[in-house]
């Protein structure tokens, strides 16, 4: 069978290149008459389909004889699974070495998700071995815990596996792993949603060397399971449970205990979080570089002043729908403050200025309907680095604090995008603001009143009038100011007619 595979693969090759020339040959001879010179491209496009064929089934061609099997491995070790297959059809020998298990230690089947079954996944199993490093199911919902528990068994080096949108896993894969897959790495659950507290307890057991773990919108996952994990993966750098509800802050104030490597912590819609929670992981974790606690309403000021006291490397912060955040949280985040060494306090030498997350990146303040111009201009003075401000639904801000924004250097040179979506209070004087944000590359402006057309204009003018200011700048850099701007403009509601009833848009 694998010879008739093989044979297949190689007629089918050689069809598509006699194909090819033909068509090129009867183009290059479209305006030559005479049968003699047909007969002539007919005769040369099957003497160099006779030539490819005995090249591809010659185990003996020029290039295995030139080039040692250790070199032809490594160069198929390069080459993605797609190609892979059709190497294995070209020869013999080329089958051997394109099956060879070494080829195969990172694998993504993505692209194959709506093929890809238990039988496939058991036959790579087999063909891989030990080989495996990463594997990447996600989106295949037709994988069961059958070929979890074959790949787990044959697969023991595995470190990093993906299962993301696989629906129909459930605690026994978890089980396989634990058993046989000790020095997993990276484990993405996210919507495996049979997955419950026990699958966590058994990679607590078995799994020590867990580091990334996804268990997005995992809804059965409660506190408990948290907490196993947590004392059984000490080593966990990443965290991420969008949408576990259950997940409470007793469950994060132990990770916060046991887990201090962590850099990346996750959060979204988990609405039992307190501060005390938030509070812990700025205490315990130093090293967090991410946080998103989008979603978790019931947080105050006291979250954000504890991590701008502690988390000193924070670069990503996500904070959007925590409405009771107000200015003097944000404040606390971009203060810049004085301190010197203590054994010179008295001469007042050393003395050093301490920003509290001068390298956030990214910021969400989406639907942060406290904050006001202040807290803009707290960013503006102590967050140089900002790239990514979201200030949608932030109904008090207006075109003061944007004023105070562009104003500053990390506006200038750093901030690319800006979104400020139903913000009422904002006019087209922002805009003229904007226009010494040198890198802004996209605002977002839908459902702002008071943008004008006029106004949206008139910033691409300017835009277009200082690009030939920067353009030797550009230039030299290969780029050019290319500003994106997004609005909505709704239609003009008239006002209401003699008649009673309004016209509907």
């Amino acid at each position: 069978s694998a010879r008739t595979t093989r044979q297949e693969g190689n007629n089918e090759l050689s069809a598509t290149v006699s194909n090819l020339a033909r068509r090129w040959w009867r183009s290059k001879n479209k305006h030559s008459k005479g049968s003699s010179k047909e007969t002539n491209s007919l005769m040369a496009v099957d003497t160099m389909k006779q030539q490819l064929t005995k090249v591809l089934a010659d185990d003996e061609a020029l290039i295995n004889k030139k080039l040692p099997k250790e070199l032809l491995l490594r160069i198929f070790s390069y080459i993605d699974v797609v190609s892979l297959c059709r190497c294995a059809q070209v020869s013999k020998a080329w089958n051997i070495l394109a099956l060879d298990g070494s080829n195969w230690q990172r694998i993504d089947l993505f692209d194959f998700q709506k093929d890809v079954e238990g039988p496939i996944i058991e036959n790579i199993s087999r063909r891989c071995g030990g080989f495996l490093r990463q594997l990447s199911l996600r989106g295949c919902q037709s994988i069961a815990d059958g070929s979890m528990k074959t790949l787990a068994q044959l697969c023991p080096n595995v470190e990093d596996l993906n299962l993301n949108g696989c629906k129909k896993l459930t605690d026994a894969s978890c089980t396989a792993f634990s058993k046989h897959c000790s020095k997993l790495q990276k484990l993405n659950l996210d919507s495996c949603s049979a997955i419950t507290d026990n699958s966590l307890k058994a990679l607590s057991d078995g799994c020590p060397n867990l580091t990334h773990i996804n268990i997005s919108w995992c809804s059965n996952i409660t506190e408990n399971g948290v907490e196993a994990l947590a004392r059984g993966c000490r080593k966990l750098k990443s965290f991420i449970s969008k949408g576990c509800k259950q997940i409470t802050s007793r469950a994060v104030i132990c990770l916060a205990r046991f887990c201090d490597q962590l850099e990346i912590v996750n959060l979204l819609g988990c609405s039992n979080i307190r501060d005390e929670a938030v509070q812990a992981l700025a205490e315990k974790c130093p090293k967090l570089h991410y946080l998103c606690l989008s979603g978790c309403s019931a947080l105050t000021d006291a979250s954000l002043i504890a991590l701008a006291q502690k988390c000193t490397l924070l670069s990503t912060l996500e904070v959007a729908g925590c409405s009771q955040f107000t200015d003097a949280a944000f404040q606390a985040l971009a203060r810049v403050s004085l301190f010197s060494d203590k054994d010179n306090v008295s001469k007042n030498l050393n003395l050093e200025f301490k920003q509290s997350c001068r390298y956030l990146e990214k910021m969400d303040l989406d639907e942060c309907v406290l904050i006001t111009d202040a807290t803009l201009i707290h960013l503006a003075m102590g967050c140089p680095r900002i790239e990514y401000l979201t200030l949608s639904h932030c109904e008090l801000i207006t075109d003061e604090g944007i004023r105070h924004l562009s104003m500053s250097p990390c506006a200038a040179e750093n901030l690319t995008v800006l979104e400020l979506d139903n913000c009422p209070l904002v006019t087209d004087a922002s805009l003229e603001h904007l226009i010494s944000c040198h890198n802004l590359q996209r605002v977002e402006l839908y459902d702002c009143q008071l943008i004008t057309r006029v106004g949206i204009r008139r910033l691409r003018v300017s835009w277009q009038y200082h690009s030939w200011i920067l353009l030797i700048f550009r230039l030299l850099q290969n780029h050019l100011p290319n500003i994106k701007v997004h609005a909505y403009f709704a239609p003009v509601t008239p006002p209401p007619s003699a008649g009673g009833s309004r016209q509907r848009y």
